[in-house]
């Protein structure tokens, strides 16, 4: 008799259970089959947190004093050269970049000339600090900010619970060079960026204040996973459910009373 991968794992509980060593010995290959198939699904699946360690401190400590923002991270390291009685904002430029899924490979000219714009500021005294988010490998933090490749955000950042202003600006990532960057500071970049003060704003929005964003960035993520076909279906599913309650309530209306009379058609007399 053969059994499929489904039933094989509905299956294990109950041989997992019984004493007996023929169903021991099916327990374990179910197992092995159970594992094997999970395995693969866990395989198609982007990790939505993917970080370097060795490559972001080699960035932080060579000589572009670059971070690498993650899920994890983004905030402490924003706020970590903040000292709790300034008033002056530290600045950050953050590029929002990309792999071949997410810049369709696009992205390469604009980091190449943000790193060198980085290592230019590393060792100008009074320059921002600098670092980058990979939507690639960080989707969740690029869809709980919202932020589309290509782009450097600047944000000011003051001691907690102030504010934080944030403003974007996009380049053209097939001409953008560093130059093109360092104009934007020294010319001033608040005359051609955007203020950022969207719903998704990662500190003064309102998914941010009542700690929603990172659960909204899982959401869209898992979202995104789902192919073209399973979306449709689940459309379908929720409007069939939609259009049979309100047949189901119209139903129980009619039950419930007489019939009005079609048009042209005297009531009946009571």
């Amino acid at each position: 008799m053969r059994f499929s991968t489904a039933s094989a794992i509905l299956g294990l509980p109950l041989l997992a259970a019984a004493d007996v060593p023929e169903y021991q010995a099916q327990f374990e290959n179910y197992l092995g089959q159970a594992q094997s198939f999970l395995g693969k699904i866990t395989e198609k699946i982007p990790h939505p947190n993917r970080h370097d360690p060795v490559a972001a401190a080699e960035a932080k400590a060579g000589s572009l004093n670059l971070d690498v923002l993650t899920l994890d991270n983004w905030k402490d390291t924003l706020y970590g050269p903040v000292k709790p009685e300034s008033t002056t904002p530290e600045e950050w430029w953050v590029l929002i970049t990309g792999g071949n899924k997410t810049c369709f490979g696009h992205c390469g000219r604009i980091e190449t000339a943000f790193n060198e714009t980085a290592g230019k500021w590393a060792v100008t005294p009074g320059a921002p600090h600098t670092a980058l988010v990979n939507c690639e490998n960080q989707p969740v933090l690029c869809n709980a900010w919202s932020a589309p490749v290509g782009a450097i955000w600047i944000f000011e950042v003051l001691p907690e619970p102030a504010p934080v202003e944030i403003w974007t600006k996009r380049f053209n990532m097939t001409t953008v060079t560093s130059d093109d960057i360092v104009a934007l500071r020294e010319e001033g970049f608040k005359s051609s960026a955007k203020l950022h003060d969207g719903f998704f704003h990662p500190f003064n929005g309102p998914l941010a204040k009542y700690g929603l964003a990172t659960p909204v960035g899982w959401a869209l993520w898992a979202f995104n996973l789902l192919p073209s076909w399973a979306f449709m279906i689940l459309v379908s599913i929720f409007s069939r459910t939609m259009m049979s309650n309100r047949l189901n309530q119209q139903m129980d209306g009619n039950r419930g009373g007489r019939r009005p009379p079609a048009a042209g058609q005297a009531a009946p007399r009571t």
